[in-house]
């Protein structure tokens, strides 16, 4: 594990002393504050660690992400979309969403969105940078993700499901109003199944870096209005 304190110069570490094993870990130390987990992202890297550690920063290799135009909706999930039983909202309680993935989920002891985790996020999502996306059914809160927005990406941190489906439904709206605010990149972090199935895929990271360079100062035509729903954000668009 490498040993760090931030230096005047410089935030992070070169990404080349990402250790191999564990895969991308590059740093230990630090704090959560915005600044510096702004610099964070911007430098290719992201915060996960459990109770207890100090923060711990990866940058693996590869990077799992999804390309707006390479989503993939399963004829079932499409299926389950026209039916119009669940209803997709945009910043309408993000901190309601951001503690729900917090919550030990069945194949996972503890959780890495720890409370200062949590207020961290929430602090970025105060500051404008952070966004959560609600998934509604009966006016209950049954699933969301949350992430960072910044330039044409989007830092996918985590999402979660009470309902089949209710996850991927709201994603899948977020990917289509990212694809309509020309956003280049969804930052996906790790493989997991369930992002495959959704078209995400795993690229090197000096090609993840690459998109870094390209994207993160672009303007951003995205248009986040608070609690607004996913056919409200849609008429407003240009």
């Amino acid at each position: 594990m490498l040993n760090w304190l931030p230096r005047d110069r410089y935030l992070f570490p070169p990404l080349e002393a990402a250790l191999k094993k564990p895969n991308g870990l590059l740093a230990a130390g630090g704090d959560l504050s915005p600044g510096r987990l702004v610099a964070a992202y911007r430098h290719g890297c992201f915060p996960w660690f459990q109770e207890g550690q100090p923060p711990l920063w990866w940058s693996p290799d590869p990077r799992m992400v999804l390309y707006p135009s390479e989503l993939h909706v399963s004829r079932s999930l499409r299926k389950t979309m026209r039916r119009g039983q669940f209803e997709v909202s945009f910043d309408r309680c993000f901190r309601n969403v951001i503690e729900a993935c917090a919550r030990p989920r069945l194949y996972a002891e503890g959780t890495w969105i720890t409370s200062a985790m949590q207020d961290a996020y929430v602090t970025l999502h105060e500051q404008g940078i952070a966004h959560s996306v609600e998934v509604w059914q009966d006016e209950r809160l049954v699933g969301g993700l949350y992430g960072l927005s910044m330039g044409r990406l989007f830092f996918g941190e985590s999402m979660f499901s009470t309902v089949t489906d209710a996850s991927k439904v709201g994603f899948v709206t977020l990917v289509e109003r990212l694809k309509e605010w020309e956003f280049e990149l969804i930052d996906c972090q790790m493989h997991t199944g369930h992002l495959a199935s959704l078209g995400a895929r795993p690229i090197a990271r000096a090609q993840f870096r690459q998109c870094l360079e390209r994207g993160l100062d672009q303007p951003t035509a995205a248009s986040w209005v608070p609690g607004s729903t996913a056919d409200e954000l849609t008429r407003a668009l240009p």
